[in-house]
């Protein structure tokens, strides 16, 4: 039987104060460098064990040995409907295996109520968050290709969850906004769920407004609607309500045009306080960031140095100034 682990990196020579090793993540066994794949081999992800090691314990999992099916073992695939596929073995479609993978793992999935994000391996049968082939009696895949069957019952299970693929996270924009998910689920798990009430979600909301805005500006207006039209609902029902429209919100990729309109609205609050010539600089580096001559970074590190020696404690509480620790991003920390 396949039971889940815990990987995480020993801290205790990382001096940073920002690790949060208390963020659980779900992660494909063979990408954790696990001996669970059909060939006995592994799919070892450096991205996932040299770097999100760092700020994350991984609970690993493989569907298809908690289902029993040996390693080595021979190749499967999908078949038939993509919204409802079949699983069989790639060389013989006569035995259904779906439901043997299905009870590998059905009572596994409360087990992952703890996980704040899942890291799944591309184009397994299981596995497989998207574009997973279909194939079909003429042995071509279907045109619509579908999801691993595990992937599907995860996504059912916890649609608030951010998911990924690990080979989609090698691009910067889905990395970025795959992290940031997952930082604003453990926010708001530990924030709002643990300690349920009005005050504590509307100071969640108040704290991520921004972030919200260079996601989706009509949504962020939206749920801050929500949150005042329907503050005598029963709160579990408006917590609930609210989450679902967040993370649908936060998984939308930000864009130059709403990240400069963020940018504005927080320079908004240093009218009184920064000599206006000062403010005009700030906007003229936003600008250039706009039109893509410079990169986000700095605007926000200009904006944030005054924000920090003039701003309010409303303002410089705001996550969009640090929606998850700096260096969590090998690479740059927004495109």
């Amino acid at each position: 039987m396949n039971k889940p682990t815990i990987i995480a990196r020993d801290s205790s020579q990382d001096t940073s104060s920002c690790l949060s090793p208390s963020i659980n993540v779900g992660l494909s066994a063979c990408l954790a460098g696990e001996k669970v794949r059909y060939n006995a081999g592994h799919t070892q992800s450096r991205l996932c064990l040299n770097t999100l090691s760092r700020y994350f314990n991984f609970k690993t999992f493989c569907p298809e040995v908690a289902a029993g099916f040996g390693t080595p073992r021979p190749t499967m695939r999908l078949i038939g409907d993509p919204t409802s596929p079949q699983l069989v073995f790639s060389d013989n479609s006569d035995t259904d295996l779906t439901n043997q993978l299905v009870d590998g793992f059905k009572d596994r999935l409360a087990e992952f109520s703890e996980l704040d994000g899942y890291i799944l391996m591309k184009n397994s049968p299981s596995c497989g968050l998207e574009r997973v082939k279909v194939y079909q009696e003429n042995g071509y895949p279907h045109p619509d290709s579908g999801a691993g069957i595990f992937a599907h019952a995860l996504k059912q299970a916890y649609p608030n969850m951010p998911i990924e693929e690990e080979g989609r996270l090698h691009d910067n924009k889905i990395y970025e906004n795959f992290i940031a998910r997952v930082y604003a689920h453990h926010n708001f798990r530990r924030e709002v769920l643990d300690q349920p009430s009005i005050h504590n979600l509307t100071q969640f909301h108040s704290s991520y407004k921004y972030l919200l805005m260079s996601h989706d500006q009509n949504q962020c207006r939206e749920i801050g609607r929500f949150i005042a039209k329907n503050n005598h609902w029963p709160i579990e029902q408006l917590i609930s309500e609210y989450f679902a429209l967040f993370m649908q919100a936060m998984s939308k990729h930000a864009n130059k045009n709403n990240h400069a309109n963020a940018l504005m609205h927080m320079l908004g609050y240093l009218k009184r306080s920064v000599p206006s010539a000062a403010r005009q600089n700030i906007v003229t580096v936003i600008e250039k960031y706009q039109a893509g001559i410079t990169p986000l970074s700095t605007p926000l590190t200009l904006l944030s140095h005054y924000l920090q020696q003039h701003g309010s404690t409303y303002i410089n509480n705001q996550r969009y100034l640090e929606p998850y620790p700096e260096d969590i991003n090998p690479i740059k920390k927004y495109c």
